[in-house]
C-alpha cells in the first residue's frame, strides 16, 4: 500500500463492505424495505430520543427539506411519533416507536450474524487485524462527525 493511495483504497473498501452488507441484509428482510436515509434517522431517534426535526436534519446532513419527508414516511410507517415540544409549539420532537425499537434490534442481529459468518472465515492474522483498527476506525469516525458540526 503507497501511503498517497492509503485514502482512497481505505474508502473504497469501507465503502465496499458497507454496500455490500446492505444488499445482503436487505435480501433477507420480510419487512418492506426502509432506505438508508430512513434508517440512518431511526438510529438517530432511538439514540437521541426527543430530537428535533431540525437537529436530526442538521446531524444527518441531508438536505434540510429532505428530513420532514423522511419523518413523515416514517411516521406513517409506525416508526416514528412526532410530539409538540412544549417548549416552543412550533417544534416537533421525535420519538421512536416499538416497532421502530423491535425493526432496529432484529437489523442489528442480523448484521452482527452476517459479519460474524464471514470474519470466520477469515485466518487469525486477519480476524486480529480487523479487530485492532476497530478503535482507529471509531476515531475516523469521530473526526469526520466533528468537522460535520462545524460546517
Amino acid at each position: 500500500m503507497e501511503p498517497e493511495t492509503f485514502p482512497e483504497e481505505l474508502a473504497d473498501a469501507l465503502v465496499g463492505v458497507q454496500r455490500l452488507m446492505r444488499r445482503r441484509l436487505r435480501r433477507e428482510m420480510t419487512d418492506a424495505r426502509l432506505r438508508g436515509a430512513e434508517v440512518d434517522l431511526l438510529r438517530l431517534v432511538e439514540t437521541r430520543p426527543g430530537i428535533g426535526v431540525s437537529d436530526g436534519a442538521k446531524d444527518l446532513g441531508p438536505a434540510a427539506n429532505s428530513v420532514p419527508t423522511l419523518v413523515n414516511e416514517l411516521v406513517q410507517a409506525g416508526y416514528l411519533v412526532r410530539e409538540t415540544d412544549s417548549a416552543d409549539r412550533r417544534a416537533a420532537r421525535l420519538l421512536p416507536t416499538l416497532a421502530a425499537g423491535t425493526r432496529l434490534r432484529a437489523w442489528r442481529r442480523r448484521r452482527a450474524d452476517l459479519v460474524r459468518r464471514h470474519v470466520s472465515r477469515l485466518d487469525e492474522t486477519d480476524r486480529q487485524a480487523l479487530h485492532a483498527a476497530i478503535p482507529a476506525l471509531r476515531k475516523l469516525a469521530g473526526t469526520l462527525h466533528e468537522e460535520a458540526e462545524e460546517t
